[in-house]
């Protein structure tokens, strides 16, 4: 038997054209996908979907025959939100490969786990153990960084939903090439708040790439919520740019979570983003 488990993220710090390809860097919390991997007979009908084929990817990799699987169970516990843009299929498939690869005694790294999650879907860069300017697409890891800001994350859920591969269904590239600029200017900034390690420089990349994002998946009351960071003077705030959640990043020494849910209960946003989720931004990485 062997166990592992990866963070869900609340969407991403980053995400658009960057360096002349789709990039992004995702915003781990500390909220977890647990799997277990044990010889057992399987229950399907108790596994999510695409942990059966995480584990079918690896058994490829490791070229040990497809008919094993018949003989390994998938145990898992999550309690991520799905089809909410938080990285819950990507913690499902990641646990499941390293799970599965520890099972069989072998050491999987990073770059390796990138390969085989992308071979399933775009993937987010929670798989990583640092912050990571990460192509989704193709698994490729662009700049990774040493130092995680200490922030809080709000989670603004509502009860709309949006699959991932529904977003990719998406004809996007205009508004992408488009939004080039902006994003240049945010990854510019997120380099230097990240050398400089200052949250404010961070929380405005984060804030442009959700602002640039609005002509491709906007966000309801945006604007509106832009005030409530404006009123709280917080860092700034961030999305899931393929999904419906929104971030606001807060500096726990200098701000009040509570006050800001009560002025948000108060407002627009409030009546549509139903549920609040106080998380800790971390480094990520499978454990």
């Amino acid at each position: 038997m062997a166990e592992a488990r990866c963070p869900a993220s609340c969407g991403e710090l980053l995400q658009g054209l960057i360096q002349s390809s789709e990039k992004l860097i995702s915003c781990p919390i500390n909220w977890f996908s647990t799997v277990e991997v044990k010889t057992g007979k399987p229950d399907l009908q108790h596994e999510r979907p695409m942990m059966r084929q995480a584990l079918l990817s690896v058994l490829r990799w490791l070229e040990i025959p497809e008919k094993a699987s018949r003989e390994l169970a998938i145990r898992y516990d999550s309690t991520i939100p799905i089809a909410k843009g938080m990285a819950s299929s990507t913690a499902d498939i990641a646990a499941t490969i390293m799970a599965t690869a520890r099972h069989f005694g072998v050491p999987l790294p990073e770059h390796s786990i990138a390969k085989l999650c992308v071979s399933l879907e775009p993937t987010d860069s929670t798989i990583f153990n640092q912050l990571t300017l990460f192509d989704h697409n193709k698994g490729s890891i662009h700049r990774q960084f040493d130092w995680v800001p200490e922030l809080d994350v709000l989670i603004l859920e509502s009860p709309s939903q949006l699959t991932t591969s529904d977003y990719h269904l998406i004809n996007r590239r205009a508004q992408l090439v488009q939004n080039e600029t902006i994003l240049t200017d945010a990854w510019h900034l997120f380099q230097d708040g990240m050398e400089q390690k200052d949250i404010t420089q961070i929380g405005r990349a984060a804030t442009l790439s959700a602002t640039a994002s609005q002509n491709i998946l906007p966000k309801p009351h945006f604007q509106e919520l832009l005030k409530i960071v404006a009123r709280f003077s917080l860092p700034g705030l961030n999305i899931a740019h393929s999904g419906t959640v929104v971030g606001l990043l807060i500096d726990n020494a200098l701000h009040d979570h509570e006050e800001i849910i009560r002025a948000l209960k108060e407002s627009e946003p409030g009546r549509y983003y139903t549920r609040f989720h106080q998380m800790k931004l971390i480094s990520g990485g499978i454990e």
